[in-house]
C-alpha cells in the first residue's frame, strides 16, 4: 500500500493550495454544482392489467404530474430534473402524446428547474435504464423511436426477441450512431442480486458490453438507488417494515443507501475504472408516489428532498448534458454536502472529476479535496455534519480481460481524515496530501456522518437521515 504524505494544516490554508483549487474552480467561469434529479416518474409511468386483451392502463404506477414533480424539485433546491417514465404496451405513443406536452408546459410553468426528456426503459435482457435525450427541436421524436423500436415490454402480444442480448446489442448500437446520443445509465444495478457479489438482471460483463458498444453512450449506473423512503412511516418515523431502495432481499440490501456495486471498496465499480472505463455514478428519487401517501401506498422522497445528483456545470441544458456525459459529477445524500471538488495537480497541469492527468513516474502528485458541509437544516429538520472523508485510491490495471472481473483488489481507502486532519473556510472545508505514484491509479472520495469504517449493510426500517454518505466520481492519473 502506498504511503500517503500529509502536509502540515498551516500549509493547507496558504496560496498554493488555494490556487490550486481556485485555478480547478475557474476552468469555466460560469460553472457551478447544480443539484438535480435524474430519475423521476409522474403519472404516465403505468401498471397494465393483463388479464385483459390488450392490457388496459392502471394510472396508479405513479400519480403526480411532470409540473407538480418539477414544482417539488424547485422546493428541495433542484437545477435540473429528468423525466423518466416507464410502461408496456403502446407505451411509446402515450410518452409522445401525453407526457411530453405535460414536460412543455412544466418548462413553462417551472422555467428554473432545467428539465429533460427521458425514460426509463425496460432494457432488453437487463433490469431498467435511464435514457437521458438532449434537449432540442426533436426530442421528442428521437425518444419515441428509441422506445418503440427497443423497450422490452412495448408490443403485445410480449415478443420474447425483444427482451434478449442481441436486442439490447442492437438498441445501444441504434443509439450510438444518432447525430445526438443520448446517455443511458443502470438504475438500481443490483436490487436483484441475491448477495454481495452474486448477481441477478445486471452482470458486470453485461455493463462491459454496452460500454464496449456504446462508449458515449453507455455512461453509468446509479450509484444509489431510489425509493429511499421505503422504511419510514408516514410521520416521517422509522420502523415500517420496508428496505431502503426496495433492496429487500435477505443478505443484499443497500449500504448506506448505496447500492453494493459502488458502496464495497474493491467491488464492481473500481473494477470497471481500473480498467480505465470512464463510467460514472449518478443518485436520484426514483419517486413515484411521496412515502406520506396511504392510498396508493408510497415509498418515496420528492425530487430532490433525500439524494441529489450535483453536476458542474452552467445552468443550461447543454452543458449539464455534457457534465453527466463527462463525469463532472457528485452525489450526497441528507444534504450533508452541497459541494465537492476533487483535483489532482503535478508540474503545473491538473485534473478534477471526470479528467485525466498524465505525470512521469515517480512524480508526486498533489491531492486537494474541497467540500462544502453547509451550516443549516436539511429538510428533516437536522443539520448533518461530515465526520470523516475518505481517499479511494486503485490501480489502473491493463487491458479488459484482466481478472477477476468483478473485483479490483488494487482499490483500498488510502487515508482516512477528521477534522483534525482539515482546515475550514466558513463552511468550506479543505484537505491536502501528496500521493507518490509509480503506476497508473484512479481517485475517488467519499464521505459520511457515521462512524463505520465500511457502511454496512441497511437494516429493514432504518432511518435514512441518521445514515447519510456522498461519493465523487473519479480522477485518473495516467503514469508515463
Amino acid at each position: 500500500m502506498m504511503a500517503l504524505y500529509h502536509i502540515p494544516l498551516f500549509l493547507l490554508t496558504g496560496a498554493g493550495a488555494s490556487m490550486i483549487v481556485a485555478a480547478a474552480m475557474t476552468q469555466e467561469p460560469d460553472r457551478q454544482w447544480l443539484a438535480g434529479d435524474p430519475h423521476v416518474h409522474s403519472r404516465w409511468s403505468l401498471d397494465y392489467d393483463e388479464s385483459k386483451n390488450p392490457p388496459a392502463p392502471i394510472y396508479d404506477d405513479a400519480i403526480y404530474s411532470i409540473p407538480r414533480n418539477a414544482q417539488k424539485g424547485k422546493e428541495f433546491g433542484l437545477r435540473w430534473m429528468v423525466a423518466t417514465d416507464h410502461g408496456g404496451p403502446n407505451h411509446a405513443t402515450l410518452n409522445s402524446d401525453e407526457a411530453y406536452p405535460e414536460l412543455e408546459q412544466s418548462r413553462q410553468m417551472v422555467p428554473e428547474v432545467l428539465q429533460f426528456y427521458g425514460l426509463e426503459l425496460n432494457m432488453p435482457g437487463m433490469d431498467h435504464h435511464t435514457v437521458i435525450v438532449p434537449a432540442g427541436e426533436d426530442e421528442s421524436m428521437t425518444l419515441f423511436e428509441i422506445e418503440s423500436r427497443f423497450d422490452a415490454n412495448e408490443r403485445w402480444p410480449k415478443e420474447p426477441g425483444r427482451d434478449t442480448e442481441a436486442a439490447r446489442i442492437a438498441a445501444l448500437g441504434y443509439m450510438h450512431k444518432l447525430s445526438k446520443p443520448p446517455l443511458v445509465f443502470a438504475n438500481h444495478p443490483a436490487r436483484s442480486a441475491s448477495g454481495i457479489g452474486r448477481w441477478g438482471q445486471n452482470e458486470p460483463d453485461e455493463l462491459r458490453r454496452n460500454m464496449d458498444v456504446a462508449p458515449d453512450v453507455y455512461r453509468g449506473m446509479e450509484g444509489a438507488p431510489g425509493h429511499q423512503a421505503k422504511g419510514l412511516e408516514r410521520d416521517g418515523q422509522p420502523g415500517r417494515k420496508g428496505a431502503r431502495g426496495s433492496y429487500g432481499r435477505k443478505g443484499a440490501q443497500t449500504l448506506g443507501g448505496f447500492d453494493q456495486m459502488t458502496a464495497v471498496v474493491g467491488g464492481v465499480w473500481d473494477a470497471l475504472l481500473g480498467e480505465g472505463r470512464r463510467f460514472w455514478i449518478t443518485a436520484g428519487s426514483d419517486s413515484h408516489i411521496h412515502y406520506t401517501e396511504l392510498s396508493p401506498e408510497g415509498s418515496d422522497f420528492w425530487p430532490g428532498e433525500f439524494q441529489k445528483t450535483y453536476v458542474l456545470a452552467q445552468p443550461t441544458h447543454e452543458d449539464i448534458f455534457d457534465g453527466l456525459k463527462h463525469g463532472r459529477v457528485f452525489v450526497s445524500s441528507g444534504d450533508l454536502i452541497t459541494e465537492l471538488d476533487l483535483v489532482a495537480a503535478a508540474s503545473a497541469r491538473q485534473a478534477t472529476m471526470g479528467e485525466t492527468l498524465e505525470v512521469e513516474a515517480g512524480t508526486p502528485v498533489r491531492i486537494v479535496i474541497r467540500f462544502r458541509d453547509p451550516d443549516a437544516k436539511n429538510r428533516r429538520g437536522d443539520n448533518p455534519r461530515v465526520a470523516r472523508v475518505d481517499l479511494i485510491v486503485g490501480d489502473l490495471r491493463s487491458g479488459p480481460s484482466v481478472s477477476p472481473r468483478d473485483r479490483n483488489e488494487s482499490a483500498r481507502v488510502a487515508g482516512r481524515f477528521t477534522a483534525a486532519d482539515w482546515s475550514a473556510r466558513g463552511d468550506s472545508y479543505q484537505i491536502e496530501t501528496i500521493l507518490p505514484l509509480s503506476r497508473g491509479v484512479y481517485i475517488r472520495v467519499r464521505g459520511t456522518n457515521s462512524s463505520e469504517l465500511e457502511p454496512s449493510m441497511d437494516p429493514i426500517g432504518e432511518d435514512p437521515w441518521s445514515d447519510l454518505w456522498f461519493y465523487s466520481n473519479p480522477v485518473f492519473i495516467e503514469v508515463r
